[in-house]
């Protein structure tokens, strides 16, 4: 009986010992290895099996293969040791690497970077070869919305599932390493997996196993592996260990100028302070001067614009008149008990539900979408997502008690269905029930709201990371939900006929929230280009960025929210102060309301498009967003060899 070959079973060769491997190739046996620590320098227990409670000898099913690998060492902790002072940056670590996951030509798992600094006869460049770093703390793990990331007690391994991924690169936003790779093309997130099934036969990972200059080493984590004097947590270009705690250590010896240069358009260097570390610092490389940049605006964010104004908007219009009837304000209490509660209720609905579709469109993989609610434990996105659906729900929930009270509705279904809501409905507490489920639908937009502003508190985006994002996410919410539901509000009260008094009153609430809105925006706007000025870090290059490449733009929408405050503030005086033509006021009013629209739009791209990265450096041509703009520029990126991704996704 003739044995299947592995492809035959589907499987891959790498799971078979090589024997064209080197020596330097194996991990190090029981008998060579050295005195393992018990803990990490972090303090984390190196031993992931005391760690996760999990059995010692558990198949990692690789390759389909239920064997257990024999190295003694399989439950601990491993990391790569890079040692900088010999890479000569040949790439073949890439190479290997992408050779043996089969990567097109735009991904990478393992990419070599460089940073540079000096002048001649002194000058000096310094390689920097990465991938994922199998952190202690791992952000995309806790990030990912769909479960995708697994922290594997074998060999500290954590392993992404690519098939579970639905495409939405939050992992690409939290990894501070560039880590995960979202390929605009499959629609999907995959990154660098241990090369596990090579650990499992005693062999170290693929582009360790092909570096020339034995720059690259692998073992158990703190072991500093022979022939080497230094096991550091950062080298000059390395963002900030203590973000993730990665289990990556590295040596750099040789004498380095005191401040490095990146070779790619990123605007930041890295400067050396008195300690000897390397810290970032801006790089002023696009000039002082203020451009334009309209067209720049427009990106592959654009659904994440709509859908973060449209949630903030359908939770705004809900929650002030809702609110202020709970809180016995008269206007809005005659409102949530006249006919138009319940469209009001709808247009909240539809609002949200638009909102939700364009986070849907924004995924690689949309049909995957009622995964995004698996990591409930930890990730913000699955909370965020979640507590949207519930106000969704909650805005359904409270229009269907709300249908028996319409007059509208209810002449409607006995006419076309002889039903009469109101006797069908006698003996339910419907104002009860109503008042249970708009408290609900307050309830779950509160959270919403709150997760989508924790799902830009990212250390590794300190643009975002900053109380600027929160001030404009409660800013715009109510100030765009001030003018959907005060159109509402005041224009019912108006054909109602109800007193001046209370349209007065109403047109005062909502100009006030309105105005409050606006502020709280401001003052956060004012405090993030303060704070920023201030920041070296990746931050502040971002708010450079934004100062000079788009300087007009970010001018001309401080100048209207600036005008929004000024014209908001002069209206609400005016009517308190008895200024009562109410066609001119809402005249005005509508003007304004339009003029807050085209702000906040203006404001939520430049929100998306300015945020830099705490990334590892590129190249000059690899990993450089300014090369791969020009590469679709001038046409250079329809070569699939020149390694840019086609803007598919």
């Amino acid at each position: 009986m003739s044995v299947a070959t592995p492809e035959q079973e589907g499987r891959s060769n790498h799971w078979e010992v090589r024997t064209q491997e080197q020596d330097y190739a194996f991990l190090p046996t029981h008998e060579d290895r050295s005195e393992i620590k018990e803990k990490n320098r972090y303090g984390q227990l190196i031993d992931c099996v005391d760690l996760s409670g999990l059995p010692k000898e558990r198949s990692m099913f690789i390759n389909e293969n239920p064997e257990v690998g024999t190295n003694p060492n399989r439950n601990k902790q491993h990391g790569f040791f890079f040692t900088a002072d010999n890479c000569i940056g040949c790439h073949a670590c890439e190479a290997a690497c992408s050779e043996k996951n089969e990567n097109p030509a735009h991904l990478a798992f393992r990419s070599v970077g460089y940073v540079e600094g000096g002048s001649y006869p002194d000058y000096k460049r310094m390689n920097i070869s990465m991938a994922c770093n199998h952190c202690d703390d791992p952000v995309c793990l806790k990030g990912c919305p769909t479960k995708a990331y697994t922290k594997h007690a074998e060999y500290g391994a954590v392993l992404q599932d690519p098939e579970t991924c639905f495409g939405c690169g939050y992992c690409t936003w939290v990894c501070p390493y560039n880590a995960p790779q979202l390929d605009p093309v499959k629609g999907r997130v995959s990154k660098c997996n241990m090369c596990v099934d090579r650990l499992e036969v005693g062999l170290k990972p693929a582009c360790v196993s092909a570096c020339v200059g034995n720059a690259l080493d692998f073992g158990v984590i703190e072991n500093t592996p022979e022939n080497r004097e230094q096991c550091k947590t950062s080298i000059p270009g390395f963002p900030d260990p203590e973000i993730t705690h990665p289990n990556i250590r590295f040596q750099q010896t040789k004498t380095l100028p005191d401040e490095m240069n990146r070779t790619d358009s990123m605007p930041v260097k890295y400067h050396k302070d008195k300690e000897g570390n390397y810290k970032p610092v801006i790089d002023q490389k696009a000039g002082k001067a203020k451009h334009w940049n309209l067209g720049k605006l427009n990106s592959r964010e654009n659904p994440l614009v709509l859908f973060t104004l449209f949630a903030q908007a359908a939770f705004g219009t809900f929650l002030i008149p809702f609110l202020g009837a709970l809180f016995g304000v008269e206007a809005l209490t005659s409102f949530v008990h006249s006919d138009m509660f319940l469209p009001l209720t709808v247009i909240s609905l539809v609002m949200t539900a638009f909102a939700l579709l364009m986070s849907v469109t924004h995924l690689g993989k949309p049909m995957r979408f009622y995964r995004g609610f698996n990591n409930l434990r930890y990730s913000p996105m699955a909370r965020e997502g979640f507590g949207l659906a519930l106000l969704s729900a909650g805005c359904g929930i409270t229009a269907l008690f709300s249908l028996p009270m319409n007059t509208w509705v209810n002449e409607v279904s006995i006419e076309l269905f002889s039903l009469n809501l109101v006797e069908l409905s006698a003996g339910l507490p419907l104002s009860n029930l109503q008042l249970g489920a708009g408290i609900f639908t307050i309830l779950a937009g509160s959270g919403g709201i709150y997760y989508m502003n924790k799902c830009y508190q990212i250390k590794a985006r300190p643009f975002w990371h900053h109380i600027q994002t929160a001030t404009s996410f409660l800013g715009n919410s109510l100030s765009l939900g001030a003018v959907v539901s005060g159109s509402i509000v005041v224009t019912t009260l108006i054909l109602s006929k109800a007193s001046s008094a209370l349209i007065e009153q109403a047109i005062i609430l909502f100009s006030s929230v309105f105005t409050f809105g606006l502020l709280l925006e401001a003052i956060g706007l004012i405090k993030h280009n303060k704070d920023l000025n201030k920041s070296d870090n990746e931050g502040g290059a971002a708010h450079y960025i934004q100062c000079t490449t788009f300087g007009k733009t970010y001018l001309l929408r401080n100048s209207l929210l600036g005008l929004n405050v000024l014209l908001a503030s002069s209206l609400l005086l005016s009517t308190l102060l008895g200024f009562n033509d109410i066609n001119t006021l809402l005249i005005l009013w509508s003007a304004l309301a339009v003029l807050n629209a085209i702000t906040a739009i203006i404001g939520r791209a430049l929100f998306y498009i300015l945020v830099i990265p705490t990334t590892m450096p590129g190249a000059f041509f690899w990993k450089n967003k300014g090369f791969e703009q020009h590469a679709r520029d001038i046409g250079l990126a329809d070569n699939p060899a020149t390694g840019v991704a086609p803007l598919a996704h």
